[in-house]
């Protein structure tokens, strides 16, 4: 089973305990640990030795880092020190970054922003370069959580509560993956049932009456009623007589007057009144032909085949004379 991979970076000398303190806590979680001192580098003979770290950092999960007093080795790419470019590698290759620094060097860090321009000795750190680094690290705009500590007690309890909250995020994101996968799955049915509905459309308008009343259950018409008039069960219409007993059985009456004022005959006509809306709504009759449902792609559905229009009744109609 794979382990989650952890690169601990720092000085060796003045930190070898804070490091081995470390690696026993992360070897208790079950955890690889990634030390150089302990042969965990496959170093090889064409580069520098401090090239096959970067390298093995690119194979990492974690990398933490720990900033103490000493500057340690310069690294031979430029003036930084190995330590720093290991940090800046993990920063690039977009790893999971821990950022600690001693205490007394993190407090020291202040009087040097005050005192950049000055040579001056500092208490705590060998070399001012460790100082330049920390504000390059604070002026990141990411991966710049840094902690100060005094013991490796300090690194292990923090790290402690990070690991358990990249834990907890990694099961919210397995939840929010199978409800993607869900809803995609449902995407993915809805658009075979409508390859379904069109191939039968196209290809089978004449077959059974199962195929039909199939159809008919799929028709926009019915899809749009659902929607729009909060139609909570499963219907079907065959034709005129069924979507006028479905029309009335729902509150709605024929609404004669629009009926006989529709001169060129394009809809039905239906209305329906309530104590605070007026309901008016009209179907196209060229949905239907021989007063039977036509069968109807939802991709050839016009807004205008369903017209619903509702209307706050003004309370003034509701006085005495």
């Amino acid at each position: 089973m794979a382990k989650p991979r952890i690169f601990i970076s720092s000085t060796f000398y003045d930190l070898r305990q804070v490091r081995s303190d470390l690696n026993m806590f992360i070897e208790s979680l079950g955890y690889d640990t990634v030390r150089n001192e302990e042969g965990d580098i496959p170093y090889g003979k064409d580069e520098a030795l401090e090239e096959y770290c970067y390298k093995e950092i690119k194979s990492i999960d974690i990398l933490v880092s720990i900033i103490g007093g000493r500057f340690g080795s310069e690294s031979k790419r430029n003036t930084s020190s190995i330590s720093q470019i290991e940090l800046k590698t993990a920063l690039k290759e977009g790893k999971q970054v821990y950022t600690f620094i001693d205490k007394n060097v993190l407090s020291e860090y202040e009087t040097f922003l005050l005192n950049k321009e000055s040579d001056i000795k500092y208490k705590y750190v060998d070399d001012k370069r460790i100082y330049k680094f920390i504000e390059e690290i604070k002026g990141l705009n990411a991966n710049n959580n840094i902690k100060g500590f005094e013991t490796a007690t300090d690194i292990t309890k923090y790290l402690k509560e990070q690991f358990a909250g990249l834990f907890q995020r990694f099961l919210e994101e397995q939840t929010r993956i199978k409800e993607i996968s869900i809803i995609n799955n449902l995407e993915k049915t809805a658009n075979t049932l409508n390859k379904l509905v069109n191939y039968l459309s196209d290809e089978n308008k004449d077959q059974s009456e199962e195929i039909n009343r199939i159809l008919t259950i799929n028709h926009p018409l019915v899809e749009q009623m659902r929607n729009e008039l909060d139609i909570p069960y499963n219907f079907y219409i065959e034709g005129e007589k069924d979507l006028n007993e479905l029309l009335v059985a729902r509150g709605f009456s024929k609404d004669e007057f629009s009926q006989l004022m529709d001169e060129e005959n394009k809809y039905f006509y239906w209305d329906k009144s309530t104590s605070r809306k007026q309901i008016d709504l009209k179907i196209s009759q060229s949905i239907f032909e021989e007063h039977k449902l036509k069968f109807i792609k939802k991709t050839d559905w016009n807004d205008s085949y369903f017209v619903l229009k509702e209307t706050e009744k003004s309370e003034d109609n509701d006085l005495p004379f």
